[in-house]
């Protein structure tokens, strides 16, 4: 937890000092026994959302996913203003679960919302915070890092008293469970569904739905060994194929789409892949057999594509497409994201215009989900259609809560454009919402030092080493400073590192070239920028090969380097 002056965690029971604070409200006892996700978010959002409406109803209906996604009671005073397509659809149409990092983006709307909305100088009082789940951990986090004391200072304890006996019974889980999957309350989901399993007959309907809503949280979250071991509970007690044809499919992704590339075994997952398509091509209702075959069909699509094998995904992707339009009307879920699909493998082969066509196509089936337009308008850049570009990333940020990604690709298109102001600003956003967001860290530290801004710079090279020790870009921004610096020592260590960590970053090369020049090694500060060059040909790496040239007599050379230098102009 972030602690600032006014803000305070104690272990233990609440102290009898807290009686003499300013409270907001009476104390919020976070156990999530009781409710679960977001025990304390409902409790501050029903005190604070009935009376900012009184004052500033576009305050609440700027943030209505957030507040009715933590608060769902509240749904009757704020009105759904931001709706996906899946709300209306039924249990086996919700084909999407939402990433882990999408509470992140709740927790940074829902404390914008409070920051606004709370009367300054007042404090919340939570306890019981070690037994509190992680939706809210994250939300105090997110509250003390971005609400100023000043204005809501946070007291915090882990003890608290100990809540009645949970004595909810299996279909008061399911309603829990079901909820926190839509929602992407994925460690809610992993809970109470092992809950829910122990309160229903293995191989039923009641303990499928729990099985399959668990095991996907638990892939969801990385916990990947727990994932498997259900899914082989699921093969032990069931005899049904649409069991065992969801069963293989999952087993198969866990190792398809594993964040750690060395741990994928693609083997594997190909081989529980192909068992899905097999089980699910028997089955004897032809929509369901064309949906989910189609469903299995993109999964091994993006087998194929992690084995570097576009074409081959891109003809799986295209035959779900067809089998698709067996379904009519329904499943319009499945179809965006075959079409979304289609267009990322089709944009990788250089088929731009058919894959603006496809991104399109998914983005009217569902106008307010905001993924696809950060990849159209990532294509639209590549194309050179900024302004277009810019279009689809401000939708994505408009159609739900805060998306760092949304500001993280628009600060690349105004650099792009000249714009390293706003480039900052959108940076800077990025980092607000997500101080874990590394490649912001680097960008950042790069423009800033360009600018420089040397000190500002420094700052965010230590934050993202603090992240990623080692990291190549960002021990190129630190050889660079200390190069500018005079600390020669320091800055050939690093980029020597950057160098030897990432022999095709150009940057590395080309700082260490100035470098070795700055210490009198000319014939090493014109070996360096000749590599540079050789991987990425920019005017500045030309015209400092050729001051080295010149201070080497070698003056023809010098004075081509400076005319290719010109030609980028």
């Amino acid at each position: 937890m972030t602690e600032g002056r006014s803000h305070l965690k104690v272990e233990g029971p609440p102290p009898e000092s807290w009686r003499a604070a300013r409270l907001l409200m009476p104390m919020i006892d976070a156990h999530r026994r009781a409710r679960g996700p977001y025990t304390v978010a409902a409790a501050l959002l029903r005190r604070l959302v009935p009376e900012t409406l009184d004052r500033s109803a576009e305050l609440v209906a700027a943030h209505d996913i957030e507040i009715r996604a933590a608060a769902p009671e509240l749904a009757e005073l704020v009105p759904a203003r931001r709706v996906t397509i899946d709300a209306g659809l039924s249990d086996d149409e919700r084909i999407l679960v939402p990433a882990p990092r999408r509470t992140l983006r709740l927790a940074n709307g829902l404390a914008e919302f409070v920051r606004d909305a709370v009367p300054p100088g007042r404090a919340l009082a939570v306890c019981n915070l070690a037994e509190a789940d992680p939706t809210d951990l994250e939300l105090l986090d997110v509250l003390a890092r971005r609400v100023p004391s000043g204005t809501l200072a946070l007291l915090l304890c882990t003890g608290g008293p100990e809540p009645p006996p949970d004595t909810r019974d299996a279909a008061a889980l399911w309603a829990v469970v079901d909820r926190s999957m839509r929602e992407g309350f994925l460690h809610t989901v992993a809970e109470l569904g092992e809950r829910g399993l122990a309160k229903t007959e293995p191989g039923g309907p009641s303990w499928w739905r729990f099985a399959q809503r668990t095991a996907t949280a638990l892939g969801g979250l990385g916990r990947t060994a727990e994932a498997r071991a259900l899914w082989d509970r699921v093969r032990e007690v069931s005899q049904d194929p649409k069991m065992h044809a969801a069963a293989a499919y999952g087993t198969a992704m866990l190792d398809a789409r594993h964040p750690d590339p060395a741990r994928r075994d693609l083997g594997r997952a190909r081989r529980w892949i192909n068992l899905a398509i097999a089980v699910s091509s028997l089955l004897p209702d032809p929509a369901e057999r064309a949906f989910k075959l189609g469903f299995d069909r993109n999964g091994l699509a993006l087998i194929e594509l992690r084995r570097q094998r576009p074409e081959a995904a891109l003809a799986l992707v295209e035959s779900a497409i067809e089998l698709a339009r067996e379904l009519g009307e329904r499943h319009p879920l499945h179809r965006m994201v075959l079409l979304a699909n289609r267009a990322q493998l089709l944009a990788a082969l250089g088929r731009d215009k058919e894959a603006l066509d496809d991104y399109g196509a998914a983005i009217a089936l569902d106008p307010a989900f905001p993924d696809h337009y950060l990849d159209r308008g990532n294509l639209l850049l590549r194309l050179g259609q900024h302004e277009e570009a810019l279009a689809d990333y401000e939708r994505a940020m408009s159609a739900g809560p805060p998306l760092p990604e949304a500001y993280y690709n628009r600060a690349e298109l105004r650099v792009t454009r000249g714009d390293t102001a706003g480039a900052l600003a959108d940076l800077r956003r990025v980092i607000e919402l997500d101080p874990g967001h590394l490649d912001a860290r680097i960008n950042r530290a790069g423009l800033l030092a360009a600018w420089g801004r040397d000190e500002e710079a420094a700052a965010d090279v230590a934050a993202g080493l603090a992240l990623a020790p080692g990291n190549p870009h960002l021990l190129t921004v630190l050889g660079q400073l200390e190069t500018s610096a005079g600390r020669f020592d320091t800055a050939a260590a690093a980029l020597d590192e950057a160098v030897s960590a990432a022999p095709g970053l150009a940057a590395a090369w080309g700082n260490r070239g100035v470098l070795r020049y700055a210490t009198g090694d000319l014939e090493g500060a014109v070996e360096d920028l000749s590599r540079a060059i050789d991987l990425q040909p920019q005017p500045d790496l030309f015209g400092n090969r050729a001051v080295a040239l010149r201070a080497l007599g070698r003056t023809a050379e010098a004075e081509a380097d400076e005319r290719r230098a010109g030609a980028f102009s």
